[in-house]
């Protein structure tokens, strides 16, 4: 496996630079240089490290569900992968939130998602804010959503479009589930 190509890959999917990558893990400039060159191999601990400040899990960076041998462009409902709201960064509030993801998103710059919201989901009390913009359309049900100092009920047909560094706030204040088909560019979770 090419670990360099790899790292390079979705640290730049993740918009960040090798600078700001060397700041949140700890490492210099020139060794996550190196070792995106495949001129030095990281340790378990270097990578945990690096995948540590990108948010990504080792078992992440080393999943090969798309075959590279031959692309995959049709997922079947099943097919798709859940996510853990608190993985994702939602607060305990979120836990019966359902994030399925499309595909496998870190080897894309586009993350879609089936989101389902029970009545009461919360993504928590403290507003979400990650590097990345976001967009979404209500299919069914209701959902307030916060962004930064807007509060908005959105109803089905209604969508979102926001710079994600904002705060912002996913509720269902309905009395049915809510469901969203969202996307997130660069993929956040």
């Amino acid at each position: 496996m090419d670990i360099g190509g790899r790292l390079r890959q979705v640290r730049e999917m993740r918009g960040m630079s090798q600078r700001d990558l060397a700041g949140r893990s700890g490492m210099t400039n020139g060794a996550i240089s190196l070792i995106e060159q495949n001129k030095s191999s990281p340790s378990v601990a270097s990578l945990k490290r690096l995948l540590d400040a990108i948010s990504m899990s080792l078992s992440d960076f080393f999943a090969d569900v798309e075959d590279a041998g031959s692309p995959k462009y049709f997922y079947a409902a099943d097919e798709f992968v859940e996510l853990s709201p608190q993985d994702a960064g939602l607060g305990a509030g979120a836990s019966r939130v359902s994030l399925r993801q499309i595909g496998d998103a870190s080897r894309h710059t586009l993350q879609v998602l089936h989101e389902t919201y029970p009545p009461g989901a919360d993504t928590g009390p403290d507003l979400l804010s990650h590097n990345a913009e976001e967009a979404g359309v209500v299919v069914s049900g209701i959902i307030e959503i916060t962004v930064d100092d807007q509060v908005r009920i959105l109803n089905p047909g209604d969508g979102y479009l926001f710079d994600s560094r904002l705060p912002h706030r996913f509720r269902n204040i309905g009395e049915v589930d809510c469901v969203i088909v969202s996307a997130c560019t660069p993929p956040t979770f």
